[in-house]
């Protein structure tokens, strides 16, 4: 099987690493890691005609599409358009993701639990919005409805806070388009989750769980990030509890699009949170998360190839292999991210990190024969072993092998 994977981040990097061991893997752009598993082409993921004119080229049994902007600006629809196998949705059911506004609208109409919401365009509603939630005593969370690479949501302590992030989004409008529509939210308390489910035509099958950390500093503290760590198995979450996940967040809502008519062949990745034992549905996103795939895929045997194909043509999935392990995985990420961060910092990498563990690059790049930083979050290093506290010892003891000027990253990832 030749799969081509669209995309250049960590995510990609470990979809390749793991699907390399089944399939010949190429990769648009891909990065300077993924040349060790991928041959790499240097096609834009925004370039959809020539993603299309690749995958033709290299006769790609599978098309995996990684990032979410390109499914939101519909390259599935491209592919598929002239008969190409595509894991990933469409434009229509990528807005899941590309409007938290469409997805709110969606968990109401099919019963998902989730927040108390509101959807607003301008201050003064969503200000009151806040302030009522405020009278009764709870806190806010304030949305951005668009794609803000994961960056776009402030969870507040006060009203002012609310308030605040109202005015930075509708007002200041530092988010852009992302920003011109806002969800004012009830802020809920409680544990949190991710479930990565493959989804075909009219079923679909839940990867191993995982939890990812938000914040950029040890013990949950500082501004909110693209995710800076991960780890798989929960031992918290029961059975139990999973299957009241798939059965009240992950079908209803697979229900709700084949209603609207619209397919949806990918991952769905519920956020989740727990409070009093119920699991909210806190955000959908269209694609793998990141850095949950890292975590995943090292928990990953055989068969995820086969399962991303039979998606892809809308076929029953078969069974992916769990290996029993755990993994841990560790965001090195570039001094100042998640504000303003320096690039063509050298970085210092060994080849060999140990038998129990692998560096996947996120944001690097190659200058004059040497590896450098390319982004925020640079390297992501995940271990693995028999039980959380090994996979934990593996993977900050190859973080210990590495280094740049500036390199920062959190100490507590699998620390439950």
């Amino acid at each position: 099987m030749k799969i081509l994977i669209i995309g250049s981040g960590g995510r990609e990097h470990a979809l390749a690493w793991k699907l390399s061991q089944e399939a010949e893997v190429h990769a648009a752009p891909g990065n300077p890691g993924m040349v060790s598993c991928a041959q790499c082409h240097s096609v834009a993921v925004s370039d959809h005609y020539g993603l299309v004119g690749l995958a033709r080229k290299i006769g790609a049994d599978l098309v995996v599409v990684g990032p979410e902007n390109p499914l939101i600006d519909g390259v599935a629809d491209v592919m598929r358009t002239v008969g190409l196998n595509v894991f990933g949705p469409g434009r229509d059911g990528a807005q899941l993701e590309g409007s938290k506004a469409f997805a709110k609208t969606l968990m109401h109409e099919a019963y998902v639990p989730t927040a108390s919401y509101k959807i607003c365009t301008d201050p003064q509603s969503a200000i009151q919005f806040a302030r009522d939630l405020a009278s009764e005593g709870k806190h806010v969370a304030v949305k951005a409805s668009g794609a803000a690479f994961g960056k776009g949501v402030v969870v507040c302590s006060s009203a002012a806070d609310a308030e605040d992030a109202i005015d930075m989004m509708l007002v200041k409008k530092e988010f852009l388009e992302a920003g011109e529509t806002i969800v004012v939210e009830e802020r809920l308390y409680g544990r949190e989750f991710s479930l990565l489910s493959l989804c075909t035509d009219g079923g679909f099958l839940s990867l191993p769980l995982a939890q990812d950390y938000k914040r950029v500093g040890t013990g949950d503290t500082g501004l909110n990030t693209g995710g800076m760590g991960s780890y798989s198995p929960l031992e918290w979450v029961s059975p139990d509890l999973l299957r009241q996940t798939e059965e009240r967040v992950v079908a209803p809502m697979l229900g709700a699009l084949e209603e609207r008519s619209i397919p949806f062949r990918g991952t769905l990745f519920s956020g989740l949170l727990v409070q009093d034992g119920v699991p909210y549905c806190l955000e959908y996103n269209v694609r793998f998360g990141d850095p949950e795939t890292q975590s995943v895929v090292a928990r990953i045997g055989k068969g995820l190839a086969a399962a991303l194909l039979a998606c892809a043509k809308g076929e029953s999935i078969p069974d992916v292999e769990v290996l029993e392990r755990s993994a841990v995985t560790v965001v090195l990420a570039s001094e100042g991210y998640p504000g303003k961060y320096r690039k063509g910092v050298p970085i210092s990498l060994p080849a060999d990190l140990g038998p129990n563990a692998v560096v996947f690059h996120a944001g690097t790049a190659v200058q004059d024969g040497q590896l450098v930083t390319g982004g925020g979050r640079v390297l992501a290093v995940t271990g693995w072993g028999d039980t959380l506290e090994s996979a934990r010892l593996h993977a900050y003891d190859a973080v210990s092998k590495i280094s740049f000027e500036g390199m920062h990253y959190r100490t507590d990832i699998g620390d439950s």
